[in-house]
């Protein structure tokens, strides 16, 4: 029986450097690496051994025949790819039991025998920091500093997954390996720019890379948008996971309906977690006061606005199908603008617009409230919000159709901006304030020598945990090239002195015992609970909990 990639593919095609019959495609070597919402498994090679999902690090492959319930949906998406793309796949190999050809042997990377250790700072402990991390030290014998304004490490994959997205979190437990690693020295709570200089960081590491991500989040640019009730999903998404630097009280929920605006994956997970039941997320690693505010929540209905019509949707197939399968809730389509539907019965099988065509529809009238005994998304497409309404809060939001200045109210007592991210300058590097990312060729920040990026602040705010493994790769290569080339700088402290400086400079410096120390906590009082963890949520509880067992000796 095939193997079927399902929901929480990352993409970061671990899975496709181990199967044995190359039956997982897009591999990084073809176009569509990178552009498609996942990986599939060609289920007329897949010989059933079991490769990749051993190998997959969010648990997100499975024998085909054990999918139940929405996962069934996937052998089809699986097969579907294949169907769909028969003209763009390779011919069989001659002689060969494989329904692919495989790809001719690269080997970018040459390092000669004699290379020298080098001393790594990598800036950022999220996906793409870590990314980069692994490939330094499973494929040198360089020493990584890993480095990170807050007391914890993990970024995104801690702070921006949703809760019910646990399988997704996994990727944070390989990580989390290379965090006791020999070659490693982790100095937490140290933020670049207040505590120490980049110049100063520069001085003590033979190079640095800069992961530190797109922490701003994007406006909408309409009156009444800093009224009370209007947030960011940043904040909302830091709200639930217990981000240290998000208030208890950061998402008020004392309204039956809710505006979302914008409908990527994140504007789908705030949605999906202020209506799911929290008997269903009591569960999960979601912060205490978010789940005692979503127990106590008044909101019925979540709205979620669309500027284009659903054949543009941003949010992936997998995202919208679990949606589509939240118990408890309805999926409703606003059908009022005739385009919407029919982009919905145009759309071919396997667009996503397609997913939509056994949703109900309904001409939502929004003088009336939301029902009180169910709980619903709306999909609203061809809508862009013009006015958050209210005096001192937000109480409703005016929404254009088509260009029209009058358009529609829709009484909402919270809005949220989900249109994407942002990232902001660091002192000490440049920054192209149009693209809010950090000029680089290759990885390499220009003009400064032994600076690199990756990430999000090397590319911009597009893909998923896996697409920065690829564009790890790519910095790390250029950074090795330099370093044979003679190109980086010679730093002029030693590592012992860094670490002297760093614990001078911050007071709540975390090392690697004391983060296994809050790992340690955390899960003790998830297991109190019946949870995986309990996070602690303050900067001052984090510090507490990593100096609770402190050894004497420095590391």
């Amino acid at each position: 029986m095939t193997y079927a990639i399902t929901q929480t593919c990352c993409n970061d095609a671990t899975c496709v450097a181990v199967c044995p019959v190359n039956c997982i495609h897009p591999t990084p070597e073809e176009p569509d690496f990178g552009t498609t919402e996942m990986l599939y498994i060609d289920p007329r090679a897949c010989i059933d051994c079991g490769a990749c999902a051993d190998a997959c690090p969010v648990d997100a492959i499975f024998p085909a025949d054990r999918l139940t319930g929405r996962l069934r949906e996937y052998e089809a998406i699986n097969a579907g790819y294949y169907t769909e793309n028969t003209a763009r796949e390779p011919g069989p190999a001659v002689a060969s039991p494989n329904f692919h050809t495989w790809g001719e042997p690269s080997f970018p990377r040459s390092l000669p025998s004699d290379f020298a250790p080098l001393r790594v700072a990598v800036v950022g402990t999220g996906p793409a920091g870590m990314y980069a991390a692994e490939d330094l030290l499973l494929h040198t014998n360089a020493e990584v500093t890993l480095i990170d304004r807050l007391p914890v490490a993990g970024g995104l994959v801690r702070y921006g997954v949703a809760p019910d997205h646990p399988a997704t979190k996994g990727a944070g437990e390989t990580f989390a390996r290379f965090h006791s690693h020999p070659r490693v020295r982790m100095r937490l709570g140290v933020e670049i720019g207040r505590d120490v200089t980049a110049e100063e960081l520069a001085a003590h590491h033979d190079a640095v890379v800069y992961a530190v991500g797109a922490p701003a989040d994007r406006r909408l640019g309409i009156p009444g948008e800093d009224l009370p009730g209007s947030v960011s999903a940043t904040s909302v998404v830091s709200w639930y996971n217990a981000h240290p630097e998000t208030g208890a009280d950061a998402v008020p929920l004392s309204a039956e309906r809710v505006v979302v605006v914008g409908n990527g994956n994140v504007a789908l997970d705030v949605a999906r977690v202020l209506v799911t039941d929290p008997a269903a997320l009591a569960g999960t690693d979601i912060a205490d006061h978010a789940l005692a505010a979503l127990s106590g929540s008044w909101v019925r209905e979540v709205v979620l606005l669309g500027r284009r019509g659903p054949e543009h949707a941003a949010y992936t197939a997998s995202e919208l199908l679990a949606l589509k399968h939240l118990p408890d809730v309805d999926l409703v389509v606003d059908d009022r603008d005739p385009r919407t539907g029919a982009a919905i019965d145009a759309a071919a099988a396997g667009e996503k617009a397609a997913l939509l065509r056994d949703v109900a529809r309904e001409a939502v009238d929004w003088t009336r409230p939301p029902a009180p005994d169910r709980r619903r998304i709306v999909l609203r497409f061809h809508s862009a919000p013009a006015e958050a309404l209210g005096t001192d809060a937000v109480r409703a939001v005016r929404v254009t159709e088509d260009g029209s200045e009058a358009g529609t109210e829709i009484g909402a007592g919270l809005l949220v901006r989900a249109i994407g991210y942002r990232g902001v300058a660091l002192p000490g590097l440049p920054f192209d304030e149009a693209t809010g990312t950090v000029p680089h060729e290759a990885g390499r920040i220009s003009g400064m020598p032994g600076g690199y990026v990756v990430g999000w602040i090397k590319r911009g705010p597009s893909g998923g945990i896996g697409a920065n493994r690829a564009c790890a790769e790519e910095t790390v290569g250029t950074l090795l090239a330099d370093a044979v080339a003679g190109a980086l700088p010679k730093p002029t402290g030693t590592s012992a002195e860094f670490r002297r400086l760093a614990r001078s400079r911050s007071k709540g410096l975390v090392d690697a015992r004391g983060l296994a120390a809050i790992d340690r906590t955390e899960r003790a009082r998830g297991r109190e609970a019946g949870r995986p963890r309990v996070k602690l949520a303050t900067v001052p509880e984090l510090v507490a909990a990593a100096r609770g067992s402190r050894r004497r000796r420095p590391v």
